[in-house]
């Protein structure tokens, strides 16, 4: 079961997603909670979409893209964070990760509906969740991997 904040937060990401031209993914821990692993802690949502759709997205909810988003891990051609929510919605777009081959641009190719208080929320299917939390490589990445295949 979804812990209550997180389902409210889904609820209005869905909501937010209306609009959406293009494919979009909730990733990482979120992800992890809608594949039915328990117990995760979810500290934020995390949104994967195009460039064109976060802009309009971050323009409609008065989100400002932040310009110094990018970490010596992450980078994104357009981020931002929407804190209205009970917990804060990461947008992302033109996402990348490093890796020892360089930027690796992270967009899914398994695209899996999954309810969440009647809202269609899409996410990664459980194997490639489970590569690019992998690719991420932080400790708490590996302890999803670890929750996703056990």
């Amino acid at each position: 079961m979804l812990a209550s904040n997180l389902r409210a937060t889904l609820v209005m990401t869905v909501d937010a997603m209306r609009y959406a031209r293009d494919p979009w993914w909730v990733i990482s821990s979120a992800a992890v909670a809608l594949h039915g692993v328990v117990p995760i802690e979810v500290g934020d949502v995390d949104v994967l979409m195009s460039v064109g759709d976060a802009r309009r997205m971050m323009h409609r909810l008065g989100v400002v893209p932040i310009e110094d988003g990018a970490s010596s891990l992450f980078r994104s051609t357009l981020f931002g964070r929407w804190k209205t929510p009970p917990l804060v919605v990461e947008i992302m777009a033109g996402f990348h990760v490093a890796t020892g081959a360089g930027w690796t641009e992270v967009l899914p190719r398994t695209r899996v509906p999954v309810l969440a208080e009647g809202s269609v929320v899409y996410v990664p299917d459980r194997a490639e969740l489970t590569e690019m939390l992998r690719l991420f490589g932080r400790p708490k990445d590996l302890e999803r991997v670890r929750l996703l295949t056990s």
